[in-house]
């Protein structure tokens, strides 16, 4: 946590640093305004004659492989989080860490959840110093209330392999718990009692950082097949009695809505995107991991059915909604980034129409395009949107930090993003002047869906004229935002500090805004 005097506007009018944990910080330049210079970032070479001739690199723990790595003082520590809650692997790293007196670590997950709660034991003790890595429940409210020692920095997914790639971030060693490995080092997550499907998010961690060490409980002879991991960039494996928890794959937020307003939000939400003519022969879609995201996608697989349309390919996370659509003949493949529940599970390892993709190849905005600009319609969550259409999905109202950026901000660019929400939550209307935390900008969201009316950005005349003479209730934000108020009243503002607790990352590197300290 730090108050930050050398604070400058960026081009969506917030106020932010150029400078974070001692490093220097580019302000958000506007969309597609900050285009890099340079080359990719690139390891240390290295030679096979110091590595096994029989490619075994198993050690007995993972102590010793820390140890064998150079664990010290201030390194970049990277962990992947495709266990979800169900992650062993992170919490033992830290405990090993303080048990030999290692301090201020930077801990660089693709997120963190509930099950890493223990590890504030060690940002208290200084075995970390910060975290750089997007924070769920009690991390990020420990970090909201200032009590971490450095800035947090949340990137989105493919932020973070841009983050890797560009140098922005050097990983000293990733520690990389995988469901199936043999000895060399090739992994994958599709098999072994921990098995979670597919392993993208440590693509970066393995290609790029100095030392990796994978950790598994299900050793299989060389060669391990599928390689989600090739073990040529692996230096150490480690053979636990367990990873992780693969039913906590499915954590709360992965479970159908039974809410009848989500319900009717989801079903107009699908309506909309029919009437708009988005759904047609050869279309893609993605949807998000909420309940309301996951209802739209049942009510959208009954409009393909009931109107014969066949989409080209669906993008994932995916769940046993998606799995059920291709097995079905609704779409032709599953491009999938992350996988859900244990049917993804069952059908990344069985189906060859089941793609697994990594955050380079789906949202790394420093690259030669990805698929995230190709897709027609994507349906994501929000926990506020302004009536700038601006959107908020790290804070609440009340300027906790509680959730994680994901593969949100880079689903932005679809062709048309759609944000099926409630008109407010526990009493507080979702709909503001201003969001307390700016993740998204408001150009590049399309439809706010709710279940009071929808909000189609003015910018989008395309959709307005096509939605003329719909019966859905078509709304301005506006009347949206007073409806809620007149139910609810105009909520307060969050009261914050001064001291910087957070940075937002936009997904080109730069500052698109900041999260300032709760006060309790």
């Amino acid at each position: 946590m730090k108050r930050y005097d050398n604070m400058v506007k960026n081009a969506a009018g917030r106020m932010v640093p150029l400078e974070v944990n001692g490093e220097p910080s580019i302000p958000f330049k506007g969309l597609g305004k900050y285009i890099p210079e340079g080359c990719k970032h690139a390891p240390k070479i290295y030679s096979s004659a110091n590595y096994p001739p029989d490619g075994n690199k198993l050690v007995p723990s993972l102590k010793e492989a820390l140890i064998k790595a150079g664990l010290k003082d201030g390194m970049v520590i990277s962990t992947h989080h495709h266990l979800r809650n169900g992650d062993l692997t992170a919490n033992e790293v830290f405990k090993i860490a303080s048990g030999m007196g290692i301090k201020n670590l930077i801990w660089f997950p693709s997120a963190s959840f509930p099950c890493h709660e223990s590890i504030i034991k060690y940002l208290e003790d200084g075995t970390i110093g910060c975290i750089e890595g997007s924070m769920n429940g009690p991390l990020g409210k420990f970090c909201s209330e200032g009590k971490m020692k450095g800035v947090a920095v949340l990137r989105s997914h493919g932020g973070r392999y841009q983050a890797v790639q560009d140098g922005e971030v050097k990983i000293d060693i990733a520690v990389l718990a995988a469901p199936t490995s043999d000895t060399f080092g090739n992994a994958n997550g599709l098999r072994g009692p921990a098995a979670c499907g597919l392993l993208g998010f440590a693509l970066a961690d393995s290609q790029y950082a100095d030392k990796v060490i994978i950790v598994t409980d299900n050793l299989e002879p060389f060669p391990c097949i599928p390689w989600q991991i090739q073990g040529n960039y692996v230096d150490y494996v480690v053979k636990v009695d367990s990873i992780g928890d693969p039913s906590k794959i499915v954590s709360g937020t992965t479970r159908l809505t039974k809410s009848p307003d989500r319900l009717l939000i989801a079903e107009m939400s699908a309506r909309f995107a029919f009437e708009a003519g988005i759904i047609k022969n050869g279309f893609s879609f993605q949807s998000g991991a909420g309940g309301t995201s996951l209802a739209f996608a049942v009510f959208l697989k009954e409009i393909m059915k009931r109107n014969d349309i066949k989409a080209r390919f669906v993008r994932g996370g995916s769940t046993q909604y998606l799995t059920a659509m291709l097995e079905e003949g609704l779409t032709d493949f599953i491009l999938d980034g992350q996988t859900f529940d244990l049917e993804g599970v069952r059908s990344m390892r069985n189906n060859p129409l089941h793609q697994d993709t990594s955050p380079f190849t789906s949202y790394n905005y420093h690259g030669k395009g990805n698929f995230a600009s190709m897709i027609d319609i994507v349906v994501l969550g929000a926990t506020e949107v302004d009536v700038n259409f601006n959107a908020n999905v790290v804070t609440h109202s009340d300027g906790y930090m509680l959730h994680g950026i994901g593969g949100w901000q880079n689903c932005l660019n679809a062709k048309c993003t759609m944000l099926p929400i409630p008109l407010f939550r526990d009493r507080i209307p979702v709909i503001k002047d201003e969001v307390t935390t700016l993740c998204g900008p408001g150009e590049l969201i399309d439809v706010i869906v709710t279940e009071r009316g929808i909000a189609i950005n003015p910018i989008r005349k395309d959709l307005i004229e096509k939605m003329k003479n719909s019966k859905l209730p078509i709304k301005t934000i506006h009347e949206l935002k007073e409806e809620a108020e007149r139910i609810c009243g105009k909520p307060e503002k969050p009261k914050l500090g001064d001291e910087v607790v957070a940075i937002i990352k936009w997904i080109d590197g730069t500052i698109i805004d900041i999260v300032r300290r709760v006060i309790v």
